[in-house]
């Protein structure tokens, strides 16, 4: 079933070139030449949009990521949801979208034994699998079904890890971003790479790999340029971590997230090679536009600038779309740190640090008056202050929130920069080797001192999402407008949209009455993404995973985006979440999003379906047109 076109001016001149045709057709168009052949029916192109939860499945199961990642086969319409609490894809049919219903199960301990299923993709009846070995630093498998019958095709090995994967434009080659973590007692490190695999011969798939080997001997040039090379021991291409990909139209060029990395990798997928590691920059929180909120404990909204705080991008999930003949990377900014041991006692408890790495602490740990306490080793080894030690804050810089030489002064209390997350491992001053340049308890330069003067701090993630050129240069960013939204008088939440979004601002996806909890975090943390085309425009809807719900953008032009909707069905807000209560709460921590053209819907309307990890339900929303 086809949506019906509206009776706007430009669809009845349409309807009536239509008819004309049809008549000159019948009667021999007035002369012997044959009619011209119809040409292809042309979607119309919408004012706005207002998102519909029309229907929604749910696993009954509470935060044990029920509900991941979806994808959606149109010719069966049926809809595949990773499920990682079951290690499998749940199959639903989507026939009726108000009621989706559990159909089957796609198990991949059938392909190797104890594994499990980390994302999924469709192209024309055949689902990709990336699955990964119950030892994660194992080599995992990529393997395909039919989506009519749920019958295995066949499975190749490929690497460490597989995070995410994706079909080319064209189906014939499916892309695996294999993320190869660390175990998590730090003492085996795979390296990240993309699995580039031919799937012409849906029975006999031919893989290669595009891996970052080339350049390991790049790693100074690298971190010079920004790319965040951090991992103790680490080469280049263990470092980098590939988690999410996207695909040219052409289908010749992947880009590929290196979240921890603060990077984009580029692939030239006919030789199956990285062509380039683009870093992409840190966002100053001191500039108007770049505010932000850093305190859980300051109990209320203060959005404000920073000087001194930049946020790396760190992006999550991303999608390439055309405009005006180029390509396009839309990015969902939510950062990642990197946390290996920190449930071993003898990584910070006996200060072994070749038991784990952990990056991130608070800035009031990292500038304690009194020095340090528990702290990650490594730290203690770049400060050379095995004793208690601690971090001075540059007053040249930090002057503002009470920074003087020697005492990082009320910059370290809850209201102002003292709960926000930072990574230590950048931001100290050093050398000009790179080498850190210590100073002593009074914040006098001294090499003989057991301090760092840190003059930057880098918070995770930027808070927004991006537009970047096929280079990875910044073309737009959503800058603040995510967290002032959500501070405003516009924003309601609620399948009913009567509730204001300030009484909960920045809250977290499993607490009740928790306003303002997340902002030392990374706030409301844009994690999901997905891009519709509608006519002549591209809207990107993005999850929210924290505060929840799914904004919609228009991004028809890349260097203006406008926001069209904001759509969030958590209905009960003071109540803490949990399994009794999972039907009246609503939808939590939305994780993947797949967009559904009306030309592929079962009901003839654009869908975009929403797995929430938390909740464990997936949601149906129907994209209300307007003209």
């Amino acid at each position: 079933m086809r949506a019906q076109l509206p009776h706007t001016p430009s669809t009845r001149l349409f309807t009536a070139s239509l008819l004309m045709t049809a008549v000159l057709a019948a009667c021999g168009g007035g002369g012997d030449a044959p009619a011209p052949a119809p040409g292809p029916v042309v979607e119309a192109t919408p004012a706005s949009l207002r998102l519909e939860k029309i229907g929604s499945y749910s696993t009954g199961q509470y935060e044990v990521s029920a509900a991941e990642i979806p994808a959606f086969d149109a010719a069966s319409r049926r809809l595949f949801v990773v499920n990682a609490q079951l290690g499998a894809v749940d199959v639903l049919n989507l026939a009726n979208p108000a009621n989706p219903v559990k159909i089957g199960t796609l198990d991949a301990t059938a392909v190797l034994a104890g594994a499990s299923i980390n994302s999924v993709a469709v192209f024309n009846g055949t689902v990709a699998v990336a699955i990964q070995a119950p030892v994660k630093t194992d080599p995992g498998r990529m393997a395909l079904y039919r989506a009519s019958d749920l019958s295995l095709i066949s499975s190749v090995t490929i690497g460490a890890l597989p995070d995410m994967l994706t079909f080319t434009p064209d189906g014939t080659t499916v892309l695996v971003a294999n993320e190869g973590e660390p175990s998590d007692d730090y003492q085996i490190d795979p390296e990240g790479s993309i699995s580039v695999i031919d799937v012409r011969n849906l029975a006999a798939p031919v893989v290669r790999t595009a891996s970052f080997t080339a350049f390991n001997s790049q790693a100074a040039a690298l971190r010079t340029a920004g790319v965040r090379i951090s991992g103790p021991g680490a080469t280049v291409a263990q470092d980098l971590e590939p988690e999410y990909i996207s695909v040219s139209a052409d289908g010749r060029t992947a880009w590929v997230t290196l979240q921890e990395n603060n990077a984009l990798a580029k692939v030239d997928i006919a030789s199956a090679t990285v062509t380039d590691v683009l870093p992409l920059g840190y966002k100053d929180h001191g500039v108007a536009g770049n505010e932000l909120d850093v305190s859980d404990r300051d109990n209320t909204i203060n959005i404000r600038t920073w000087a001194g705080v930049r946020g790396m991008y760190q992006p999550d999930s991303m999608a390439a779309y055309t405009a005006g003949g180029q390509t396009y990377l839309v990015t969902a900014n939510e950062g990642d740190a990197r946390a290996w041991g920190e449930g071993n006692p003898d990584y910070l408890g006996t200060q072994n640090p070749a038991l784990g790495f952990i990056e991130e602490l608070r800035v009031s740990a990292l500038a304690r008056t009194a020095g340090w306490q528990v702290v990650p080793p490594q730290l203690r080894s770049v400060a050379g202050a095995p004793t208690l030690a601690g971090a001075l804050l540059d007053p040249t810089v930090f002057g503002y929130c009470g920074a003087v030489a020697g005492n990082p002064g009320t910059c370290i209390a809850n209201g102002e920069l003292g709960r926000l997350n930072i990574s230590w491992t950048q931001g100290y001053k050093t050398d000009a080797l790179g080498a850190p340049i210590r100073y002593n308890a009074s914040g006098v330069q001294d090499a003989a001192g057991d301090r760092l003067m840190y003059d930057r701090l880098y918070s995770y993630g930027a808070r927004s999402f991006s537009i970047w050129n096929a280079n990875g240069g910044l073309v737009w960013d959503s800058g603040a407008e995510i967290e002032r939204f959500l501070a405003s008088s516009d924003c309601r939440l609620g399948s009913a949209r009567n509730t204001p979004c300030a009484t909960y601002f920045n809250s977290g996806h499993n607490e009740g009455n928790a306003l303002d909890s997340r902002s030392d975090a990374k706030g409301p943390e844009p994690e999901g993404l997905a891009l519709g085309k509608i006519g002549n425009k591209t809207f990107a809807f993005i999850g929210l995973e924290r505060m929840g719900g799914v904004l919609v953008y228009d991004i028809t032009n890349p260097a203006a985006p406008t926001r069209v909707d904001y759509l969030n069905t958590r209905d009960e807000w003071t109540t803490q979440p949990g399994a009794a209560n999972l039907a009246t709460t609503g939808d939590l921590g939305p994780e993947g999003l797949v967009f559904i053209p009306a030309a592929q819907s079962p009901n003839g309307k654009p869908l975009l379906v929403v797995g929430n990890e938390v909740s464990g339900t997936t949601a149906v929303l129907q994209l209300n047109l307007s003209y």
